[in-house]
């Protein structure tokens, strides 16, 4: 399912013009301060009058003086070099005058005769206009400082101090991206569930009257990619409300309250747009297990989540705001966030279907030019198990490469290495060595024929050596249609096909490889489930022994009390092993059986590096499943099950 929408408008940033009138500010407010004034230099009385009888261009050197009370400053014509001190004078100079010189006009006189401008000021330092001058430029500068840390964005999100708390949710505006059930391929049950939601919006009386009251909440719980966000967006779109969403994480930062006072704006902000849609996506980062885990909760988190139940619970009967939130760890959640009066609602998103997939195969390709052979019905049947959003990638990949391949349109080819590169990893640059190759030849070899022959087991689609994403060698299994159960039979058969690579090289080789490595996982998970989870051991009997192993919150499982004793674990610990050696004997009796048709396969391997279910079936005959398929529609077989009367 595509996931879009704009961010909403970014809060404004300082103009440069706003800083760089703040710098010219300063300085000036800067120049002010020290009176507009170059460095001064203090001399004596004695050379001050040395200075005034020195003669330069018929003039003394001194060119200006000025009398400020006691104190006389005055400039140089050119710089005197002062002999008793060492230095010299340029410019400027400054020297206080003895009390005598004061009643003296004859020192006047002399400057006068001399050529030398006197200036007489009050003796007052400023004046009453330079300090209002002077109050204004400060304030001006306190101002403009204080404007722009309130424009300034800190790192959380929102505004310094004023916004430090304000919700970070963005508004989707229903007219300029609208996006309505249309745009949804597949999930009817899901729409239609949401329809009730989006009439309540429309028309809030109809069910008033009927003393009906619309859930304060929907869940929407799903893997992740099923549309779970844009179910969301298509509810406010059919409903034409403002649709406001947010992350579950935006909530959390590192100061206590920050969380909470964010929930309180956020619906704030909901309840003054009523009606509308309020979407929490990934609920589970704020509305976790509260005390789980070593060391207690979360502070932060925990205060965060107990403000969502407060302000679920303020709603009243008569506020149209609608909560929507979107999970795919429903089994992590505080129970009362999910209890009725809060999320009312559950709805599962699952994976889509056959003809889900078909109409999503369509919808992502709208705007892709295909070419006539593109079968959707084909690659719907192709991609049993997965999301909107793999599907997407598939479409996505595909154009990709018809692209490098500098075509006009996508063909089905490119649809087939988009489907290869997604589901079996991409290729890697590794060459094996030939006893490298010949042996990953006979373990793909022995996966391949075991699900081959094996009547529950899935269809072998395709099988290489050709090394991609972290594997040696792929064999890739499509069901023809969708299961939701899991049967014994198939159970064991999925074991037999997973150890068929390992039986294979201790059949060829007597000996095994670290290749088997993700195989072992693998089946030792899928047997350990049948034992403990699915009632599949006699000894055991019809009990649930399973103990979470996928919990989130560290040390959880040191507190949670195992409802089972030790001996009962020794025992299944006995059944997974008897489960995996069964099936590990049933291999290697199989590949024996048919040690021609396992030589067969390799040796096709080691010349084509991949082979797909046309191509081995060419090689050793059709496959047990299509064989099985035939027998049952046979009419001998079906006067077998029905005899006549």
């Amino acid at each position: 399912m595509s996931r879009s929408g704009s961010s909403g408008p970014a809060p404004a940033a300082p103009r440069p013009s706003t800083v760089l009138l703040l710098v010219l500010l300063l300085v000036v407010l800067g120049l002010y301060l020290t009176n507009w004034r170059h460095s001064e230099t203090e001399i004596s009385y004695d050379f001050f009058r040395r200075l005034l009888a020195r003669q330069t261009q018929g003039k003394s050197v001194v060119k200006w003086v000025r009398f400020q009370g006691q104190e006389l400053t005055g400039e140089l014509r050119e710089p005197v070099r002062w002999e008793s001190e060492n230095t010299t004078v340029k410019g400027r100079f400054k020297l206080v005058l003895p009390p005598t010189a004061l009643a003296n006009a004859e020192l006047e006189r002399e400057l006068l005769r001399r050529g030398v401008k006197v200036l007489a000021t009050p003796p007052e330092e400023t004046s009453i206009l330079g300090t209002v001058v002077l109050f204004f430029l400060i304030g001006m500068a306190i101002l403009m400082l204080w404007l722009l840390f309130q424009r300034a964005q800190g790192p959380l999100g929102g505004g310094f101090l004023s916004n430090f708390g304000k919700s970070p949710a963005k508004r989707y505006d229903p007219k300029t991206q609208r996006v309505t059930f249309d745009d949804v391929a597949g999930l009817e049950q899901v729409k239609q569930d949401l329809e009730e939601v989006v009439q309540f919006l429309k028309n809030p009386q109809k069910f008033r009257s009927m003393g009906a009251r619309i859930p304060k909440g929907t869940l929407l719980v799903g893997p992740p990619g099923t549309g779970k966000t844009l179910l969301a967006r298509a509810v406010a779109g059919e409903a034409g409300v403002p649709f406001f969403s947010i992350n579950g994480s935006e909530f959390i930062q590192m100061f206590v309250g920050v969380g909470a006072s964010r929930v309180r704006d956020l619906f704030q902000t909901a309840k003054d747009h009523a009606p509308c849609i309020l979407f929490i996506d990934e609920i589970d980062a704020v509305g976790r297990v509260r005390g789980a885990g070593l060391g207690g909760g979360h502070d932060e988190r925990e205060q965060t989540l107990n403000q969502i139940l407060s302000e679920m619970d303020g709603f009243t009967p008569h506020e149209e705001v609608i909560v929507l939130a979107a999970t795919n760890r429903p089994d992590i959640l505080d129970p009362a966030l999910l209890r009725p009066g809060r999320f009312d609602r559950h709805i599962t998103v699952d994976r889509p279907n056959l003809k889900a997939r078909r109409e999503l195969f369509r919808v992502h390709s709208r705007e892709v030019p295909l070419a006539e052979d593109v079968d959707f019905d084909r690659l719907a049947r192709r991609t049993v198990g997965l999301t909107g959003a793999d599907i997407r990638n598939i479409v996505n990949e595909a154009a990709l490469w018809a692209t490098r391949q500098q075509k006009q349109i996508v063909s089905m080819e490119d649809f087939e290495y988009a489907m290869d590169k997604v589901l079996m990893g991409p290729k890697r640059d590794e060459v094996l060595n030939e006893r490298e190759k010949e042996m990953t030849a006979y373990h793909e070899a022995g996966h391949a024929l075991l699900a081959w022959l094996l009547p529950e087991a899935d269809r072998v689609h395709k099988v290489t050596i050709i090394p991609r994403g972290r594997a040696l060698g792929v064999t890739q299994l499509l069901p023809e249609e969708d299961r939701l159960s899991l049967s014994q039979s198939a159970a064991e058969a999925r074991l037999v096909f997973m150890l068929g690579g390992r039986a294979a090289e201790m059949l060829v080789f007597d000996e095994l490889t670290a290749g088997s490595e993700h195989d072992l996982q693998q089946a030792t998970a899928l047997a350990r489930r049948m034992v403990t989870a699915w009632g599949m051991s006699p000894r055991l009997g019809p009990v649930n022994y399973q103990t979470s192993q996928e919990h989130p919150f560290l040390g959880k499982e040191i507190h949670e009390h195992r409802e089972f004793s030790d001996q009962t674990a020794r025992l299944i610990d006995e059944e997974v092993a008897r489960l995996l050696n069964q099936a590990d004997e049933q291999a290697r009796r199989m590949l024996a059986e048919h040690r021609e048709k396992l030589d067969q396969l390799a040796q096709a391997l080691l010349e084509r590096e991949l082979l797909d279910s046309q191509e081995i079936a060419e090689l050793i005959g059709p496959p047990a499943q299509e064989t099985a398929a035939q027998a049952e529609a046979s009419p001998s077989v079906a006067r077998e099950k029905n005899p006549p009367v």
